[in-house]
């Protein structure tokens, strides 16, 4: 007679082992209640200045009327548009021109200092000539945002091709195998997790870029919204459009890393970039 095989369901993790494996769960939102209410505290307690320094509650009151009346809303979906199109723009160029210079050293050795060059010139001094080259639109700042991506997401690509299995590909050499077959098999899985980091820093920056492009000229968009608040020394309103444009950052972070898990599923991160 044979034996039914018994079907176990996996166990749950218990809440406290759940705890215990990610004791941030907790962590993180009591340093967030108690970095508000400390702030809440002492801008009620030694009597602070709204002009100087907002309380969290005032924050809120004044983000909520601004999500209400669709002001925030019109000026950030311009803002998301120049940040979203300035990392996909950035952030392909940067991918290309790492993955065609990390092949060849001599270009690398010719180009880099000139990349690293680019990179040191400050953005916000900058800013002012692409204002006259592609006007007061969103060009300007879809180009500024790019460019500011760019940097590091070449940077990280190089690294990433550079730090290939040197035993690997000499394995595939001595197999036959072809240049691409190389950059197939080996380098470009070996440095997706490196283009991740890039990106992951770039996604940040783009919202960087996008804002001081509309510091310098610009009729629309929350970095636009920024300056005429604090002309008008409405500085709760300041600080909500700075939740918002945390909060659109924070979004572009996670979708980056939910692709980083799906697309190199095969390495666990190993940092909180690229986490």
């Amino acid at each position: 007679m044979v034996a039914k095989a018994e079907i176990v369901a996996p166990a749950l993790p218990s809440r406290g082992s759940l705890l215990r494996q990610r004791p941030e769960l907790i962590t993180v939102p009591l340093v967030f209640v108690l970095a508000i209410a400390g702030w809440e505290c002492a801008v009620r307690f030694l009597d602070i200045n709204a002009l100087i320094l907002p309380g969290p509650f005032e924050i809120w009151e004044e983000l909520i009327d601004g999500l209400q009346s669709g002001v925030y809303l019109k000026h950030g979906l311009v803002t998301g548009e120049e940040m979203v199109a300035g990392f996909l723009i950035g952030a392909s160029l940067g991918l290309v021109i790492g993955s065609v210079v990390s092949q060849f050293p001599l270009i690398e050795k010719t180009f880099f200092a000139y990349l690293v060059g680019l990179q040191t010139v400050p953005k916000f001094a900058i800013a002012p000539l692409f204002i006259v080259w592609f006007g007061f639109g969103i060009q300007s700042k879809i180009f500024i945002s790019a460019m500011v991506v760019f940097f590091p997401m070449v940077v990280s690509t190089i690294e990433g091709f550079q730090a290939s299995d040197q035993r690997q590909l000499d394995m595939l050499r001595a197999m036959g195998a072809s240049r691409w077959q190389q950059f197939r098999m080996v380098k470009l899985p070996n440095a997706l997790p490196f283009i991740f980091v890039g990106a992951n820093v770039g996604v940040v920056l783009s919202i960087l870029g996008a804002v001081v492009g509309e510091f310098v000229g610009a009729q629309e968009g929350l970095g636009y919204l920024i300056l005429q608040y604090n002309f008008q020394l409405k500085i709760a309103r300041v600080f909500a459009i700075l939740v918002v444009l945390a909060t659109m950052g924070i979004s572009l972070h996670l979708m980056v890393k939910f692709l980083h898990r799906r697309i190199v599923f095969w390495r666990k991160p190993s940092s909180h970039l690229e986490a």
